[in-house]
Protein backbone atom coordinates (compact mmCIF):
# COMPACT_ATOMS: atom_id res chain seq x y z
CA UNK A 1 0.00 0.00 0.00
CA UNK A 2 2.56 2.30 0.85
CA UNK A 3 4.77 1.96 -2.55
CA UNK A 4 1.61 2.57 -4.51
CA UNK A 5 0.85 5.61 -2.20
CA UNK A 6 4.16 7.97 -3.44
CA UNK A 7 3.08 6.94 -7.21
CA UNK A 8 -0.52 8.27 -6.62
CA UNK A 9 -0.20 11.48 -4.68
CA UNK A 10 2.53 12.62 -7.56
CA UNK A 11 -0.15 11.56 -9.84
CA UNK A 12 -2.63 13.46 -8.52
CA UNK A 13 -0.87 16.56 -7.27
CA UNK A 14 0.66 17.07 -10.47
CA UNK A 15 -3.12 16.55 -11.87
CA UNK A 16 -4.42 19.29 -9.70
CA UNK A 17 -1.35 21.91 -10.17
CA UNK A 18 -2.38 21.69 -14.05
CA UNK A 19 -6.25 21.59 -12.90
CA UNK A 20 -5.29 25.06 -11.53
CA UNK A 21 -3.24 26.75 -13.86
CA UNK A 22 -5.46 26.39 -16.84
CA UNK A 23 -8.74 26.63 -15.13
CA UNK A 24 -7.51 29.76 -13.54
CA UNK A 25 -8.40 29.34 -9.98
CA UNK A 26 -6.89 31.73 -6.84
CA UNK A 27 -3.39 32.07 -6.67
CA UNK A 28 -3.03 31.12 -3.73
CA UNK A 29 -4.48 28.17 -4.48
CA UNK A 30 -2.44 27.85 -7.54
CA UNK A 31 0.62 28.52 -5.77
CA UNK A 32 -0.10 25.90 -3.39
CA UNK A 33 -1.35 23.02 -5.24
CA UNK A 34 2.46 24.22 -7.73
CA UNK A 35 4.65 24.23 -4.44
CA UNK A 36 3.05 20.80 -3.42
CA UNK A 37 3.46 19.13 -6.61
CA UNK A 38 6.95 20.45 -7.44
CA UNK A 39 8.26 18.83 -3.77
CA UNK A 40 6.14 15.45 -4.84
CA UNK A 41 7.80 15.60 -9.05
CA UNK A 42 11.19 16.37 -6.99
CA UNK A 43 11.19 13.50 -4.91
CA UNK A 44 10.43 11.38 -7.75
CA UNK A 45 13.69 12.74 -9.94
CA UNK A 46 15.09 12.75 -6.64
CA UNK A 47 14.49 8.11 -6.34
CA UNK A 48 14.98 8.22 -10.60
CA UNK A 49 18.47 10.08 -10.03
CA UNK A 50 19.64 7.65 -6.97
CA UNK A 51 18.48 4.89 -9.00
CA UNK A 52 20.42 5.61 -12.31
CA UNK A 53 23.14 6.93 -9.65
CA UNK A 54 23.95 3.39 -8.90
CA UNK A 55 24.67 2.24 -11.92
CA UNK A 56 27.05 4.80 -12.58
CA UNK A 57 28.82 4.56 -9.35
CA UNK A 58 28.88 6.85 -5.91
CA UNK A 59 31.00 9.82 -7.13
CA UNK A 60 29.51 9.88 -10.43
CA UNK A 61 26.62 9.42 -8.86
CA UNK A 62 26.70 12.50 -6.33
CA UNK A 63 27.41 14.20 -9.21
CA UNK A 64 23.74 12.91 -11.04
CA UNK A 65 21.77 13.51 -7.93
CA UNK A 66 23.41 17.15 -8.00
CA UNK A 67 22.48 18.08 -11.18
CA UNK A 68 18.80 16.36 -11.71
CA UNK A 69 18.24 17.70 -7.74
CA UNK A 70 19.50 21.58 -9.75
CA UNK A 71 16.81 21.16 -12.67
CA UNK A 72 14.31 22.46 -10.92
CA UNK A 73 15.61 25.40 -10.07
CA UNK A 74 17.82 25.66 -13.24
CA UNK A 75 14.20 26.00 -14.71
CA UNK A 76 12.13 27.94 -12.20
CA UNK A 77 15.15 30.58 -13.30
CA UNK A 78 15.26 30.47 -16.91
CA UNK A 79 11.47 31.08 -16.82
CA UNK A 80 11.64 34.10 -14.61
CA UNK A 81 14.88 35.85 -16.62
CA UNK A 82 12.24 35.10 -19.59
CA UNK A 83 9.27 36.82 -17.80
CA UNK A 84 12.16 39.77 -16.89
CA UNK A 85 12.69 38.99 -12.85
CA UNK A 86 16.24 39.59 -12.25
CA UNK A 87 16.20 40.02 -8.94
CA UNK A 88 14.11 36.96 -7.80
CA UNK A 89 16.72 35.11 -10.31
CA UNK A 90 19.55 36.31 -8.39
CA UNK A 91 17.86 35.85 -4.78
CA UNK A 92 16.64 32.29 -5.99
CA UNK A 93 20.47 31.76 -6.87
CA UNK A 94 21.63 33.34 -3.10
CA UNK A 95 18.43 30.59 -1.91
CA UNK A 96 20.05 27.67 -3.52
CA UNK A 97 23.83 27.89 -2.38
CA UNK A 98 22.64 28.71 1.26
CA UNK A 99 19.69 25.99 1.30
CA UNK A 100 22.05 23.77 -0.16
CA UNK A 101 25.13 24.60 2.66
CA UNK A 102 23.02 25.44 5.37
CA UNK A 103 19.59 23.43 5.20
CA UNK A 104 20.16 20.39 3.15
CA UNK A 105 23.91 20.06 4.87
CA UNK A 106 22.62 20.18 8.06
CA UNK A 107 19.93 18.46 7.90
CA UNK A 108 21.70 15.22 6.82
CA UNK A 109 24.91 16.20 9.18
CA UNK A 110 21.93 16.36 12.16
CA UNK A 111 19.91 13.22 11.38
CA UNK A 112 23.04 11.16 10.40
CA UNK A 113 24.50 12.38 13.34
CA UNK A 114 21.57 11.55 15.71
CA UNK A 115 21.99 8.10 14.42
CA UNK A 116 25.72 7.64 14.30
CA UNK A 117 27.54 9.41 16.88
CA UNK A 118 30.55 10.36 14.47
CA UNK A 119 30.22 9.73 10.63
CA UNK A 120 33.45 10.60 8.35
CA UNK A 121 34.41 11.31 5.01
CA UNK A 122 36.95 12.17 2.63
CA UNK A 123 38.90 15.54 4.28
CA UNK A 124 41.05 16.44 1.26
CA UNK A 125 37.66 16.25 -0.66
CA UNK A 126 35.76 18.98 1.43
CA UNK A 127 38.73 21.39 1.75
CA UNK A 128 38.90 21.20 -1.57
CA UNK A 129 35.53 22.08 -1.81
CA UNK A 130 36.07 25.09 0.53
CA UNK A 131 37.98 26.18 -1.72
CA UNK A 132 36.20 26.03 -4.57
CA UNK A 133 33.23 28.01 -2.68
CA UNK A 134 35.95 30.17 -1.47
CA UNK A 135 36.18 30.62 -5.35
CA UNK A 136 32.73 31.54 -5.95
CA UNK A 137 32.70 34.16 -3.57
CA UNK A 138 35.24 36.24 -4.89
CA UNK A 139 33.58 36.13 -8.36
CA UNK A 140 30.36 37.33 -7.18
CA UNK A 141 31.95 39.90 -4.66
CA UNK A 142 34.29 41.74 -7.29
CA UNK A 143 31.75 42.81 -10.22
CA UNK A 144 29.65 44.23 -7.28
CA UNK A 145 32.76 46.24 -6.13
CA UNK A 146 33.41 47.69 -8.78
CA UNK A 147 29.77 48.38 -9.59
CA UNK A 148 29.09 50.24 -6.26
CA UNK A 149 32.26 52.22 -6.52
CA UNK A 150 31.36 53.58 -9.95
CA UNK A 151 34.48 52.34 -11.39
CA UNK A 152 32.60 51.38 -14.37
CA UNK A 153 30.12 51.32 -16.58
CA UNK A 154 26.31 49.67 -16.86
CA UNK A 155 27.97 48.03 -20.02
CA UNK A 156 31.02 47.33 -18.90
CA UNK A 157 29.86 45.35 -15.72
CA UNK A 158 28.12 43.16 -18.40
CA UNK A 159 30.76 42.63 -20.15
CA UNK A 160 32.69 41.67 -16.81
CA UNK A 161 29.86 39.63 -16.10
CA UNK A 162 29.90 37.63 -19.03
CA UNK A 163 33.73 37.05 -18.71
CA UNK A 164 33.56 36.07 -15.02
CA UNK A 165 30.84 33.65 -16.20
CA UNK A 166 33.00 32.13 -18.64
CA UNK A 167 35.62 31.81 -16.07
CA UNK A 168 33.66 29.93 -13.49
CA UNK A 169 32.29 27.75 -16.19
CA UNK A 170 35.87 26.27 -17.15
CA UNK A 171 36.85 26.25 -13.57
CA UNK A 172 34.15 23.87 -12.97
CA UNK A 173 34.22 21.57 -15.92
CA UNK A 174 37.78 21.65 -15.07
CA UNK A 175 37.15 20.23 -11.29
CA UNK A 176 34.82 17.54 -12.94
CA UNK A 177 37.77 16.54 -14.95
CA UNK A 178 39.97 16.85 -11.87
CA UNK A 179 37.47 15.34 -9.59
CA UNK A 180 35.76 12.14 -11.36
CA UNK A 181 39.22 11.08 -13.85
CA UNK A 182 42.73 12.51 -12.58
CA UNK A 183 42.23 12.01 -9.65
CA UNK A 184 39.12 10.11 -9.02
CA UNK A 185 41.35 7.37 -6.58
CA UNK A 186 42.59 10.48 -4.05
CA UNK A 187 38.71 11.33 -3.96
CA UNK A 188 37.57 8.80 -3.09
CA UNK A 189 35.10 8.28 -0.08
CA UNK A 190 36.13 7.31 3.13
CA UNK A 191 34.38 4.17 4.11
CA UNK A 192 33.95 1.40 5.96
CA UNK A 193 34.01 -2.48 4.66
CA UNK A 194 31.49 -3.54 7.19
CA UNK A 195 28.90 -1.08 6.37
CA UNK A 196 29.37 -1.58 2.74
CA UNK A 197 28.45 -5.24 3.30
CA UNK A 198 25.77 -4.30 5.47
CA UNK A 199 24.24 -2.15 3.39
CA UNK A 200 24.72 -3.81 -0.01
CA UNK A 201 20.92 -5.05 -0.15
CA UNK A 202 19.79 -1.81 0.94
CA UNK A 203 21.25 0.14 -1.48
CA UNK A 204 19.76 -2.01 -4.38
CA UNK A 205 17.48 0.09 -6.79
CA UNK A 206 13.96 -0.38 -6.77
CA UNK A 207 14.32 0.09 -10.58
CA UNK A 208 16.38 -1.96 -13.57
CA UNK A 209 18.78 0.58 -15.56
CA UNK A 210 16.40 1.07 -18.50
CA UNK A 211 12.96 1.78 -16.28
CA UNK A 212 15.54 3.87 -14.04
CA UNK A 213 16.40 6.24 -17.21
CA UNK A 214 12.89 6.34 -18.65
CA UNK A 215 11.72 7.53 -15.57
CA UNK A 216 14.55 10.48 -15.38
CA UNK A 217 13.25 11.54 -18.60
CA UNK A 218 9.91 11.60 -17.42
CA UNK A 219 10.54 13.46 -13.85
CA UNK A 220 12.78 16.24 -15.66
CA UNK A 221 9.22 17.07 -17.77
CA UNK A 222 6.83 17.23 -15.02
CA UNK A 223 9.90 19.13 -13.41
CA UNK A 224 9.69 21.58 -16.45
CA UNK A 225 6.03 21.76 -16.36
CA UNK A 226 5.21 22.37 -12.84
CA UNK A 227 7.80 24.87 -12.43
CA UNK A 228 6.05 27.35 -15.09
CA UNK A 229 2.77 26.86 -13.29
CA UNK A 230 4.79 27.79 -10.09
CA UNK A 231 6.59 31.03 -12.04
CA UNK A 232 3.36 32.07 -13.48
CA UNK A 233 1.75 33.00 -9.78
CA UNK A 234 5.17 33.93 -7.92
CA UNK A 235 4.76 37.60 -9.11
CA UNK A 236 1.17 38.08 -7.71
CA UNK A 237 1.77 35.98 -4.55
CA UNK A 238 4.63 37.94 -3.73
CA UNK A 239 2.42 41.53 -3.96
CA UNK A 240 -0.84 39.99 -2.55
CA UNK A 241 1.06 39.02 0.80
CA UNK A 242 3.24 41.71 0.43
CA UNK A 243 6.58 39.61 0.43
CA UNK A 244 9.66 40.61 -0.74
CA UNK A 245 11.44 39.23 -4.35
CA UNK A 246 14.47 38.70 -2.41
CA UNK A 247 12.71 36.38 0.66
CA UNK A 248 10.38 34.56 -2.46
CA UNK A 249 13.17 33.88 -4.23
CA UNK A 250 15.90 33.18 -1.66
CA UNK A 251 13.74 31.06 0.49
CA UNK A 252 10.19 29.77 -0.98
CA UNK A 253 11.54 29.28 -4.34
CA UNK A 254 14.94 27.27 -2.85
CA UNK A 255 13.02 25.50 -0.27
CA UNK A 256 11.02 24.17 -2.88
CA UNK A 257 13.01 23.50 -5.38
CA UNK A 258 15.98 21.68 -3.14
CA UNK A 259 12.92 19.49 -2.38
CA UNK A 260 15.13 16.52 -4.39
CA UNK A 261 18.38 17.46 -2.52
CA UNK A 262 16.57 17.23 1.18
CA UNK A 263 15.22 13.75 0.48
CA UNK A 264 18.56 12.17 -1.20
CA UNK A 265 20.89 13.80 1.22
CA UNK A 266 19.34 12.98 4.40
CA UNK A 267 18.24 9.42 3.21
CA UNK A 268 22.06 8.42 2.53
CA UNK A 269 23.49 10.36 5.62
CA UNK A 270 20.83 8.23 7.49
CA UNK A 271 22.52 4.87 6.27
CA UNK A 272 25.75 5.87 7.47
CA UNK A 273 27.15 7.20 3.63
CA UNK A 274 27.74 11.05 4.90
CA UNK A 275 30.40 11.63 2.14
CA UNK A 276 27.92 11.23 -0.75
CA UNK A 277 25.03 13.19 1.26
CA UNK A 278 27.88 15.75 1.27
CA UNK A 279 28.55 15.51 -1.96
CA UNK A 280 25.01 16.47 -2.94
CA UNK A 281 24.66 19.62 -0.86
CA UNK A 282 27.54 21.00 -1.28
CA UNK A 283 28.34 19.50 -4.79
CA UNK A 284 25.07 20.87 -5.11
CA UNK A 285 25.78 24.29 -4.09
CA UNK A 286 29.02 24.28 -6.20
CA UNK A 287 27.14 24.06 -8.79
CA UNK A 288 24.79 26.26 -8.48
CA UNK A 289 27.47 28.81 -7.65
CA UNK A 290 30.03 27.71 -10.89
CA UNK A 291 27.92 26.81 -13.42
CA UNK A 292 24.05 27.24 -13.44
CA UNK A 293 24.50 30.56 -12.14
CA UNK A 294 26.98 31.77 -15.03
CA UNK A 295 24.98 29.54 -17.33
CA UNK A 296 21.86 32.05 -16.77
CA UNK A 297 24.38 34.84 -17.45
CA UNK A 298 24.51 33.21 -21.40
CA UNK A 299 20.86 32.45 -21.50
CA UNK A 300 20.02 36.16 -20.90
CA UNK A 301 22.57 37.40 -23.19
CA UNK A 302 21.29 35.29 -25.62
CA UNK A 303 17.80 36.64 -24.97
CA UNK A 304 18.73 39.62 -25.79
CA UNK A 305 19.44 41.25 -22.63
CA UNK A 306 21.98 40.60 -20.43
CA UNK A 307 21.67 39.50 -16.55
CA UNK A 308 24.83 41.37 -14.93
CA UNK A 309 26.27 39.18 -11.96
CA UNK A 310 25.91 41.70 -9.80
CA UNK A 311 24.47 40.72 -6.34
CA UNK A 312 23.42 42.93 -3.45
CA UNK A 313 24.80 43.37 -0.32
CA UNK A 314 22.54 41.25 1.73
CA UNK A 315 22.73 38.13 -0.83
CA UNK A 316 27.04 38.45 -1.00
CA UNK A 317 26.44 38.68 2.77
CA UNK A 318 24.44 35.59 3.32
CA UNK A 319 26.45 33.75 0.91
CA UNK A 320 29.26 34.50 2.89
CA UNK A 321 27.98 33.08 6.03
CA UNK A 322 26.97 30.23 4.55
CA UNK A 323 30.22 29.55 2.80
CA UNK A 324 32.25 30.78 6.03
CA UNK A 325 30.65 28.20 8.75
CA UNK A 326 30.34 25.41 6.14
CA UNK A 327 33.73 25.42 5.36
CA UNK A 328 34.65 25.61 9.26
CA UNK A 329 32.18 22.70 9.57
CA UNK A 330 33.19 20.53 6.58
CA UNK A 331 37.38 21.01 6.27
CA UNK A 332 37.85 18.24 9.37
CA UNK A 333 36.16 15.27 7.57
CA UNK A 334 34.20 14.60 11.17
CA UNK A 335 30.39 15.35 11.66
CA UNK A 336 28.29 15.12 14.23
CA UNK A 337 24.70 16.22 14.81
CA UNK A 338 25.57 18.77 16.67
CA UNK A 339 27.38 20.61 13.73
CA UNK A 340 24.19 19.89 11.93
CA UNK A 341 22.32 22.39 14.43
CA UNK A 342 24.62 24.70 14.06
CA UNK A 343 24.06 24.96 10.28
CA UNK A 344 20.34 25.10 10.59
CA UNK A 345 20.64 27.86 13.49
CA UNK A 346 22.29 30.03 10.63
CA UNK A 347 19.99 29.60 8.39
CA UNK A 348 16.90 30.31 10.48
CA UNK A 349 19.16 33.48 11.14
CA UNK A 350 19.15 34.54 7.98
CA UNK A 351 15.56 33.01 6.82
CA UNK A 352 13.90 35.64 9.40
CA UNK A 353 16.17 38.65 8.85
CA UNK A 354 15.18 37.90 4.93
CA UNK A 355 11.47 38.10 5.77
CA UNK A 356 11.56 41.32 7.34
CA UNK A 357 13.59 43.19 4.67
Amino acid sequence: MKKRLKPILLILTFLLSAAGHFAGWNTTVQFLLSAIAVIFVAGFLGRATESVAHYAGQRLGGFLNATFGNAAELIIAILLIREGLYDMVKASITGSIIGNLLLVLGLSLFMGGLKFKIQRYNATLASLNGSLMTLSIIALFIPAVFLNTHSITTEGIKMLSLIVAGILIVAYLAWLVFSMITHKEYLADVSDSNDEDALAHEHEPAWTKKRSIVYLVIATVMVAFVSEWLVGVLEPISHQYGLSELFVGAFLVAIIGNAAEHSAAIMLAMKNKIGAAVEIAVGSSLQIALFVAPVLVFISFFLGNTMDIVFTTLELLAIGVAVFIARSITQDGDSNWYEGLLLLAVYIILGVSFFLV
